[in-house]
């Protein structure tokens, strides 16, 4: 019955209240900004929708005052400037038409004792809508949600379009296979490592938040789901500028995110900066059931665990970097990224052995100490050179990136029989130091049409280094005794070669771009040998090519109805610690290892997208991954071992439905979402036929409301039914958060507090299928109640600069075992 009503809703606030998202077409408006007849270098220029006042695109003015903001749709505009303290200034309407697509403003003079030319000094209040929508990506603006204060990179993801986390794992469109970048440098990371690393940047440090299920060329085909680039804030202003934001959250344990934002320009030197610290404490209990059967299908017996997990992370975040603009016409800059973030985790687990008659015949006490220090630093180099005028320019990047980590544990394992008396105890102690090294070096050029379009083209090369070594002892009496068996040291090198072409054009009313990116990779892992454990080795050379498309095509003259569709073939490859075959135990019957017989995944990606007045868009969507990679259960005399394998072949097909409106004046949906979806699953896993067929229906709603000029609230909610993935089915999932906010220091500050999980729903369920004679269910109990309260404040004068993109590795990062 809930599932119903929620369905209901959705439905019918699809067909309220206009909808607006960003969209390319063939218009321009440009113009020239002077203050007392002299260019105004720097001013800040916004494109509103006349009839919502809705921030289209911004722009900022070069050192002549002029500006430009192209691939626009027809409509009505307003133009919006400011400068230098001197106040907003907002234009009359200008209508943009097929007939009448190209505007250029009069001269517009902020100063000097003349008034401006039409316009009219006013506040500017419009603001960025949550999503907007482009030809090849979905675009999220983060600080548009009240409930983002407070929360950290992995928090805002959840409540993106189309993007859940389960655990540490990111998936989208119900595909695991996410690459994540950040500032367009993937995050060459482990499942896990990466999810503490975006738990450690706090959110007030996010600009926007790219999702793409079809990447252009440009970018590296890793990435069966599609990419997800999160852009940190820039700020580039004249002077000496910058904002800062602290926090302060509640659960069973406390929190802290903090985060620092400066920057200062002088002639043509723009330096910035970006830091931030994070302590998190959080908790996860855990309880697992395992019953085990005979070959006849009568019980055979039982493992079932209790287990506390309490972790507690610092983090420390710099980064800061230099642009010089040598002339007009290039500019060099250079980056420099650093991140520590230790962490400790303890745990404690009871679990009780059943016989066929569910008596304990045993009972198994545990616990683990894990202490980390992980460790990252980065440079990037860049130079861009614009020819002329028209656009054409080359770019080029190189990267290095070192990551540094080392993991210490001891476990420790008691059996007792029934009546308390102690059977066994066991200790083991490892040290697992991990080092990676990553080379990059991109090349792009572009070169416009004449007529509109343009034409791209580039290479890519990157070369990655890892070594990871892994020295496991039995503690007895304080003796230490290397554990051959679990003891070894991988190596592993990869090349991958790239170069790409793509190209777009604007039509009356068609709009394509293409692409075609080839890639050559060249892998080899060598696993050394110790005394009970020979050598072993292996290497892969294959060469691919991935296609991309899109087409838009409006039905009418009127922009009432408009077609979208895209294709791309994309490539998902082993993370390196996956193709590690060495044995990691996690308790007594649990173990994780890596698998050097995995192969890389391919997937065929469609989607037809319909769009109707800008108000609702609604997508269908295909997807094939051949030879899918998920993490995988074998069980051997009840002993269980995790794994990534090739699964056999994913089919996931479905529809989703997105869109914001206001519903009066003080309430406005800043996000109405839901998708759904199907995936099947089909192969041979462990002797057994894998055939998991399962539909789920998500929804992701967003409710502002303006209290008046000073305050707002916000109550928001996530709803999704059962789904599978692989051997995994999750059992339904919901939640629902409030938050409220009011501007201080005239608009310059504000506070909010926030109030998440307030039924404390968030908790993942589920069982695992396709086991050999056993079944497997789990429950997670999470600390997602939290309350937070954040305080934020901007301290910036002058014109926003327009933010140069740099960065060569754009997957690489992602693959240290995740993404």
């Amino acid at each position: 019955m809930k599932t119903i009503f929620f369905a209901a809703l959705a439905t019918g606030l699809f067909f309220l209240c206009p909808y607006t998202m960003a969209q390319s077409g063939s218009g321009k408006i440009s113009g020239l900004i002077t203050v007392g007849k002299k260019p105004a270098d720097g001013a800040t220029i916004s494109l509103f929708r006349a009839k919502d006042n809705t921030l289209v695109k911004g722009a900022i003015t070069n050192e002549t005052g002029k500006f430009e903001i192209d691939n626009l749709r027809p409509d009505t505009f307003l133009v919006g400037v400011s400068y230098l303290g001197r106040g907003n200034y907002l234009t009359t309407p200008i209508t943009l038409s097929d007939a009448n697509s190209i505007v250029e403003l009069p001269v517009i003079d902020l100063g000097g004792g003349n008034n401006p030319v039409n316009l009219k000094e006013v506040g500017v209040t419009a603001q960025k809508p949550f999503i907007e929508r482009k030809i090849d990506r979905v675009v999220i603006n983060p600080d548009v949600l009240i409930s983002n204060a407070g929360s950290n990179a992995l928090e805002v993801l959840e409540k993106a379009p189309g993007v859940q986390v389960d655990g540490n794992v990111i998936s989208l469109k119900g595909k695991q296979g996410v690459v994540v970048f950040i500032d367009d440098k993937p995050t060459y990371m482990s499942t896990q490592e990466l999810a503490n690393y975006l738990r450690s940047l706090p959110s007030g440090s996010i600009d926007i938040v790219e999702i793409m299920t079809n990447p252009p060329a440009k970018y590296d085909a890793a990435g069966n789901a599609g990419v997800i680039n999160i852009r940190m804030k820039k700020i580039k202003v004249k002077g000496f500028n910058g904002s800062f934001s602290t926090t302060y959250g509640q659960g069973r344990y406390a929190r802290s995110l903090n985060s620092l934002t400066l920057n200062y320009r002088l002639n043509k030197v723009n330096f910035f900066g970006v830091g931030s610290f994070n302590m998190t404490n959080d908790y996860q209990d855990l309880n697992i059931k395992r019953t085990y059967f005979k070959t006849d299908g009568n019980v055979d017996g039982a493992f079932v665990q209790e287990s506390y997990i309490k972790n507690r992370r610092k983090s420390g975040n710099v980064r800061m970097g230099m642009d010089y603009y040598i002339s007009k016409k290039s500019t060099f800059g250079i980056v420099l990224n650093g991140v520590s973030n230790p962490s400790d985790s303890r745990s404690r687990s009871l679990a009780d052995m059943l016989n066929a008659g569910e008596v304990t015949d045993s009972v198994i006490t545990s616990s683990n100490r894990q202490d980390e220090k992980w460790r990252s630093g980065s440079i990037n180099l860049n130079y861009s050179y614009k020819f002329d005028s028209t656009g054409k320019e080359i770019t080029a990047n190189t990267d290095y990136i070192a990551y540094r980590s080392t993991s210490n544990q001891l476990l420790q394992t008691n059996v007792s029989l029934p009546d308390h008396t102690l059977f066994s105890s066991a200790a083991l102690l490892s040290t697992s130091p991990t080092d990676i090294d990553i080379r990059t070096a991109m090349l792009d050029y572009k070169n416009p049409f004449k007529k509109g379009g343009s034409w791209e083209a580039g290479f890519k090369a990157s070369f990655i280094n890892t070594d990871n070594k892994a020295d496991f002892f039995d503690q007895h009496n304080g003796e230490n005794t290397v554990n051959y068996d679990l003891t070894n040291y991988f190596k592993y090198n990869e090349k991958i070669k790239a170069a790409y072409i793509s190209f777009n054009k604007d039509f009356r009313r068609l709009s394509v771009q293409a692409g075609l990116r080839f890639e050559n990779t060249e892998i080899k892992g060598h696993q050394l040998g110790n005394p009970e454990k020979p050598d072993s080795l292996f290497t892969r050379k294959y060469n691919s090519l991935f296609p991309t498309f899109y087409l838009s095509y409006k039905l009418d003259t009127t922009n009432t109805n408009e077609l979208g569709f895209t294709y791309g073939r994309r490539i998902k490859r082993p993370n390196y610690q996956d193709l590690n075959p060495f044995l990691y135990p996690l308790d007594k019957y649990t173990s994780f290892a890596g698998n050097t017989f995995l192969q890389p995944a391919f997937s065929q990606n469609f989607e037809l997208s319909h769009s109707y007045k800008n108000r609702i868009t609604t997508t269908l969507q295909y997807s094939r991954i051949k030879d899918v990679i998920q993490e995988t259960i074998e069980v051997n005399n009840g002993y269980f071992t995790s794994r990534p394998g090739n699964i056999g072949t994913q089919r996931n097909f479905g529809i989703t439905v997105s869109t914001n409106f206001k519903i009066t004046g003080w309430w406005t949906v800043q996000q109405l979402y839901t998708e759904l979806i199907n995936n099947k699953f089909s192969g041979l896993l462990y002797n057994n036929q894998l055939n998991t067929d399962a539909t789920y229906w998500m929804l992701n709603m967003n409710n502002q409301f303006t209290i008046n000029k000073l305050w707002s609230a916000e109550i928001a909610g996530f709803y999704r039914t059962d789904m599978a993935s692989g051997q995994f089915l999750t059992d339904r999932l919901w939640t629902m958060r409030v938050a409220v906010q009011k501007k201080l220091f005239k608009g310059n500050g504000n506070i909010k507090v926030l109030f998440n999980d307030i039924f404390y729903a968030f908790q993942p369920q589920g069982r695992i299928v396709n086991l050999t004679n056993t079944s497997s269910t789990y429950h997670n109990y999470l600390d997602s109640r939290l309350l937070m309260i954040t305080f934020s404040y901007r301290f910036n004068k002058g014109a926003t600069l327009k933010a140069r993109q740099s960065g060569a590795s754009d997957t690489e990062k992602s693959r240290v075992s995740g993404g």
